[in-house]
């Protein structure tokens, strides 16, 4: 990831190469802007404690796995130091959650929550889908968001792969969806095309750890590539797909 960091670097681009008048004002008010009015210091006060708890729970995982982990027993605090975003990453989510007033959100991969609470955090008329393939995961997550009380997310726990087609055929449309749940190229896709029917021209997909492997890099590209896409912005940690229809196909690398 270095490497790609580096070139991540040399290549990304600032608002001056963006001619998009809808592009442009997404990057200048939304990716840029990293100072925003909310206070998320009750969100940044429950990851204090999460790198604190010396708690062992039982790992069930679907996905990928951890880089740095692959024990059954993890403690606390080591999966919230390995696998939760940072708060800038968290608060982007909000900021374009917030932007385009979504409504209909998918969260795939809840972990302990704090990327979820800051896709709900300060909003009362969003309804938020988390899905985490861990029970005991999943239960600090609900106590996580009964201690903010945020009462617009729903947790699904299981296997990602039976539970989020189910889900998809409930829903009439999705406005944003978080891909966070398998870092792994087929997987990946799937979930994507899944959710592909029910989008729509406003909707927003953000994936996660574009970078994070080859296959994760692979279904980048792919992703990038759909027909269905016509705008993507690199930000090296995060990738973001939109789906105007009048929008002239591009694929920009920018800075974050």
């Amino acid at each position: 990831m270095i490497y790609d960091y580096i070139k991540y670097l040399i290549k990304a681009k600032d608002e001056y190469s963006i001619h998009s008048p809808f592009l442009f004002e997404f990057y200048t008010k939304v990716v840029k802007d990293k100072n925003p009015e909310k206070n998320f210091q009750a969100i940044e006060n429950l990851r204090k404690q999460l790198l604190h708890d010396e708690h062992l729970i039982s790992i069930i995982d679907f996905g990928a796995g951890s880089k740095l982990n692959l024990s059954a027993k993890r403690k606390v605090k080591d999966i919230a130091r390995n696998s939760q975003k940072s708060p800038q990453l968290g608060q982007l989510l909000h900021r374009v959650i917030q932007f385009y007033q979504y409504k209909n959100i998918l969260d795939l991969g809840t972990s302990f929550g704090l990327t979820t609470a800051y896709l709900s955090f300060q909003t009362t008329d969003n309804k938020i889908i988390s899905f985490e393939g861990c029970p005991e995961t999943a239960q600090i997550a609900q106590d996580n968001f009964d201690k903010l009380a945020l009462n617009n997310i729903e947790i699904i726990v299981g296997n990602i792969d039976k539970t989020l087609p189910e889900k998809v055929k409930e829903i009439s449309t999705l406005d944003f969806v978080f891909f966070d749940a398998n870092h792994r190229y087929e997987p990946t896709i799937r979930y994507f095309e899944q959710c592909l029917t029910k989008a729509h021209e406003g909707s927003c997909f953000v994936f996660d750890d574009i970078y994070w492997s080859n296959e994760m890099k692979q279904a980048w590209q792919y992703i990038k590539n759909h027909s269905s896409v016509t705008v993507s912005l690199d930000l090296f940690w995060l990738g973001i797909i939109f789906f105007h229809k009048k929008q002239v196909k591009q694929d920009f690398v920018l800075k974050f």
